[in-house]
């Protein structure tokens, strides 16, 4: 998964009027509280990958489901968004829609300490919780690794593109029955001249048949 910010920066006075930032105060602390919202929000900056991503300022559609348990809130969710990007092997523009699901847990700023590590002592995991604040989190963060995750590697406009012509850089589902002849390599074009040579001096001293000798009386 890719590396948080430090919990400090990730909580940072929290603004509530950002639209990354949820409000859970109407949720309460009792265990079994649930609250389902939608959110429509604009896509932040670098929300992809180098070759696919979600534009900045892209319409994202949130759908997310907050439950109040004993460490804090389970916040599970859903976030849709088209997706621009190039094909890996012919460099056309693609488009397709994303589809990504998160779950987070964010922990009472005063929750049990032994809770949230599990006694693992773990400096790395305790750095990894997210807390609320003032009964505020930031979603940014888990947004991004669940987009970030839900991205291919290699995105294709179509799993059989056939790519680019190696030599002249066409595009071959364009032109299907594109090619080139066959270059002659150089350094066999002198073997292969001096062997046409030889056979035609087999040729010319092959032996013929007397009745052939135009000398022959």
């Amino acid at each position: 998964m890719p590396q948080r910010r430090k919990q400090e920066a990730l909580n940072a006075r929290l603004d509530h009027r950002s639209p990354l930032v949820f409000d859970t105060r109407e949720l309460g602390r009792s265990p079994g509280a649930l609250k389902r919202l939608s959110r429509s929000i604009e896509a932040p900056g670098d929300l992809g990958i180098e070759m696919i991503g979600v534009r900045k300022g892209a319409t994202v559609e949130l759908d997310l489901r907050l439950e109040s348990v004993m460490e804090g809130v389970l916040v599970t969710g859903t976030a849709r968004a088209p997706l621009t990007g190039e094909c890996v092997r012919c460099l056309e523009p693609l488009g397709r829609e994303l589809e990504a699901e998160f779950q987070e847990m964010y922990s009472y700023p005063d929750a049990d300490d032994r809770s949230r590590t599990a006694d693992t002592g773990d400096d790395a995991e305790e750095e990894d919780t997210l807390f609320l604040e003032d009964d505020l989190f930031d979603l940014e963060p888990v947004l991004r690794d669940a987009v970030v995750l839900s991205l291919p590697l290699q995105p294709v406009c179509q799993e059989d593109c056939p790519g680019l012509c190696p030599e002249c850089g066409v595009r071959l589902a364009d032109d299907p029955d594109h090619h080139h002849q066959e270059a002659v390599d150089i350094r066999w074009a002198a073997l292969q001249g001096l062997a046409e040579t030889v056979q035609d001096g087999e040729k010319d001293n092959t032996p013929r048949a007397s009745g052939d000798d135009p000398q022959e009386k």
